[in-house]
């Protein structure tokens, strides 16, 4: 249990205090806390790249933090309505896929390796920006014209990309699985019509 994985477990548990934070309508500390989420989203990958302290249990934590947080804050942001719906879909929707893809390759004895895509990190990192954003609106009345709008606009399109780079990347990883499926049925008939002959 490293120091940095400890710091991904605590990221976890301010999930659900975010979210409480959120429905009980005090937007200036869940802004608080949501930031010191996201800020220990950096220092637990600086401290392991720093400390050579990378851990197979952190490559999967830190992920899995970083869904579990921002899943749950467009959810509750789009359920207290303060985020257009598609946002939240278009948000939640690419998770399922990652999270399916990954489920799918394990059931098929074929298991992907997670690793973070550029524009995935990019994608997080304006997710992360965006819900900031409208909880400072909320929380400290700022105005920021039309800012959040195009962050929303911009979140939407990158999530769109990435979930479509995941996608062709794990096509080409099951592809071989494929192949030698459809080689085996292939065999399978040959076999069939010589013992037939």
């Amino acid at each position: 249990m490293t120091l940095p994985n400890i710091i991904t477990i605590g990221r976890l548990f301010l999930v659900p205090v975010v979210i409480w934070l959120l429905v009980d309508g005090r937007f200036a500390s869940a802004f608080w806390v949501f930031l010191i989420a996201g800020i220990s989203d950096g220092v637990d990958g600086i401290l392991a790249r720093k400390f050579n302290s990378q851990s197979e249990l952190g490559a999967h934590l830190d992920p899995i933090a970083d869904k579990a947080l921002l899943v749950s804050i467009f959810l509750t942001l789009g359920l207290l309505k303060v985020i257009p719906a598609f946002i939240v879909i278009a948000a939640v929707s690419r998770d399922i896929l990652i999270v399916g893809g990954v489920v799918l390759s394990w059931m098929l004895d074929k298991p992907v390796t997670m690793k973070p895509l550029l524009i995935s990190k990019a994608n997080t990192m304006f997710q992360i920006l965006y819900a900031a954003t409208v909880m400072a609106l909320l929380g400290f009345d700022v105005r920021l014209g039309e800012l959040p709008v195009m962050l929303g606009y911009l979140v939407v399109g990158l999530t769109i990309l990435s979930a479509v780079s995941y996608l062709v990347e794990w096509i080409g990883h099951m592809a071989p699985l494929d192949q030698a499926g459809t080689e085996a049925e292939g065999k399978d008939r040959d076999d069939n019509h010589g013992s037939r002959n």
